[in-house]
């Protein structure tokens, strides 16, 4: 199984790199997220990101793996200072940060339910 979450894993990464670096008119269906906040959207990636690879119990600390990911966040937001259609905010950094520290506690919570 952890073969299966770490293609998903892996997949996933490559999935939000390209979205996240393309124009955001280009993505299609993009107008089906609206009731969310662009905070929200950011939040709720990196906490799905984050559980996922929580979850894919790599043979590296968790909390080596928690700073690639929010390494690859802040990646992102540096590719967006320099993409013609896309911005660098600091507050997308905090709600990937937020998105992260949740996905710890919940994952920490379903361990601690399991023993």
């Amino acid at each position: 199984m952890k073969k299966t979450y770490r293609l998903i894993f892996s997949l996933s990464l490559v999935f939000i790199l390209y979205f996240s670096i393309v124009p955001a008119s280009s993505i299609p269906n993009i107008a089906a997220l609206s009731f969310l906040s662009d905070k929200g959207i950011h939040f709720l990636i990196f906490l799905y990101l984050s559980f996922l690879g929580l979850v894919c119990d790599f043979k590296f600390s968790k909390t080596l793996l928690l700073i690639a990911i929010f390494c690859f966040g802040l990646s992102i937001e540096i590719i967006h200072f320099y993409h013609p259609s896309r911005y660098f905010e600091i507050f997308d950094l905090i709600a990937n940060f937020a998105g992260i520290i949740l996905a710890l506690a919940i994952y920490n919570k379903k361990d601690q339910l399991r023993h």
